[in-house]
């Protein structure tokens, strides 16, 4: 019995082992897959904003966005993100003055500024832009967020590719990329396991 019981939990770890290995490369695979192409809209994933100045992970994304549009891939640009308690303004507020002071045209620019949560923010997206008849979505965050973003969006029915920037600062050094991963991992694991998914850290 001893012997089954260790050989059970030897398995068990070698099989969780092989899961999060697996996971780990997805993370990675998708984050370097730059899926750009033309498409009806442009979504990037909220972070962090300080009293309406975006934090240098949000602003490597809507910088990344902005440069996208600019290209001519999407005539709309959606920005995405509430409020945190405290806060005076949201994270799409901030957003969508960052873009228009770097030449987005205001009538170009969508709103989403409800979430808080990276499945908050594709499931109040996804209505958003159903109402308009968006089909072909390109989402912008960091590479490491990457997957877990386009499995929710396809979850949700948007026809979604994903193009992340380069520039982040969770691309800075070894260990904030390891963090970034682990957090990725969890959450992953969560959605699979329960629908649902943990806070997104602060960025």
């Amino acid at each position: 019995m001893r012997g089954d019981l260790i050989r059970l939990l030897v398995g068990a770890i070698a099989g969780a082992i092989m899961v999060g290995g697996y996971a780990t490369w997805r993370i990675l695979e998708q984050g370097d897959r730059d899926e750009r192409r033309p498409v009806d809209a442009i979504v990037v994933m909220g972070a962090a904003q300080y009293d309406g100045r975006p934090s240098p992970v949000f602003q490597a994304r809507l910088d990344h966005a902005i440069a996208l549009h600019r290209a001519g891939l999407a005539p709309l640009l959606v920005v995405t993100g509430g409020k945190s308690a405290g806060d005076r303004t949201t994270e799409a507020a901030a957003a969508r003055r960052y873009a228009i002071d770097h030449g987005v045209e205001p009538a170009a620019i969508l709103v989403e500024d409800r979430s808080t949560t990276t499945l908050e923010s594709i499931r109040n997206v996804a209505p958003l832009l159903g109402e308009r008849n968006v089909g072909d979505v390109l989402f912008v965050s960091d590479r490491t967020h990457m997957l877990r973003v386009l499995r929710i969006a396809r979850d949700e029915g948007l026809r979604a590719w994903g193009s992340a920037t380069s520039t982040s600062p969770t691309e800075a050094a070894v260990d904030r990329r390891i963090n970034a991963t682990a957090h990725e991992l969890a959450a992953l694991a969560i959605l699979f396991l329960t629908g649902g998914q943990p806070p997104d850290p602060p960025t």
